[in-house]
């Protein structure tokens, strides 16, 4: 009991980051209605700011901070800049763009940081706390209250505020948004600005957990994420965050209890292909047209 309470802890750790980067896809999918690719990128953004930061003497506040904000930054520029002139396009132009904007930003941090993998000189504030044969380590505190933070923040933005709330209407007719007097570009720059910030901030619990920071950080779990969103259903930022926790914890379950002939990886991948076949729609989707 003690080891499956383990891998429970440690899965639901994992989970947390899984659900910062998806909630930031899925408010990107519903005001522009695309898959992020670049997303990716911010994630590792925030890694290196963090890293450099903390390699200057700042301290791990700061350093997230700094990530976050950079983050924000980064996600913003790529809508200004590689999103909304193809607003128009073919919907597969925008994927492809994306696409480009994350290699070129990993080949620019793979030449300004190397390309080898830096541990981040820092350490999370909280001690290790130990119950009877497992253990939640001080960086898995810090994920999990940094990460149920920001979750908790996300959906009062969404619920409680008037953004939120301009965010909802673009996402559900941006037509009829744009008609009655919102600002849908304002909109959609805040929503890069908040989910990148979200990406960044991953970006630097991910590092602090494995000590460990290298170019395409952000590739694999930019993948695991999309698969995430398209499992919790499109748009639904609560499917998005099930569905991360419970990514998080099957894997950690799979890689404790089971000895497969795949990865851990693979294996997740191919628990979200049968939850599809299962459900199209998604755990969360539902069958409307939004024509």
């Amino acid at each position: 009991m003690d080891v499956l309470i383990q891998q429970v802890l440690n899965g639901t750790t994992i989970g947390v980051i899984y659900a910062l980067v998806a909630l930031g896809l899925t408010l990107v999918y519903g005001v522009l209605r695309i898959l992020h690719f670049a997303h990716g990128a911010t994630y590792a953004i925030g890694a290196y700011v963090a890293l450099a930061v903390t390699s200057a003497g700042g301290g791990l506040l700061l350093a997230i901070l700094a990530a976050a904000g950079a983050a924000a930054v980064a996600g913003w520029l790529m809508e200004r800049i590689a999103y909304r002139p193809l607003a128009k396009a073919n919907p597969i132009a925008p994927l492809i763009a994306g696409l480009g904007v994350y290699l070129v930003i990993q080949d620019g941090l793979r030449i300004a940081g190397g390309p080898y993998t830096v541990a981040l000189p820092a350490a999370s504030p909280f001690g290790a706390l130990r119950f009877s044969a497992f253990v939640l380590t001080g960086s898995q505190i810090l994920i999990i209250l940094v990460g149920a933070t920001l979750m908790i923040a996300t959906q009062l933005l969404l619920t409680r505020t008037s953004l939120g709330l301009q965010m909802r209407a673009v996402a559900s007719r941006r037509e009829i948004a744009a008609a009655v007097g919102i600002d849908v570009n304002r909109v959609v720059g805040a929503t890069f600005l908040a989910g990148s910030a979200l990406a960044g901030t991953a970006g630097v619990l991910v590092a602090l957990n494995f000590n460990a920071v290298y170019p395409s950080m952000g590739l694999e779990v930019v993948l695991k994420s999309f698969a995430v969103v398209v499992v919790g259903g499109l748009g639904s930022v609560s499917g998005a965050l099930l569905t991360s926790l419970l990514l998080g914890i099957s894997e950690s379950l799979i890689e404790g209890f089971l000895t497969l002939p795949i990865g851990r990886d693979e294996a997740a991948f191919v628990l979200l292909v049968i939850v599809l076949l299962i459900r199209p729609q998604g755990l969360f989707g539902r069958n409307v047209d939004r024509a």
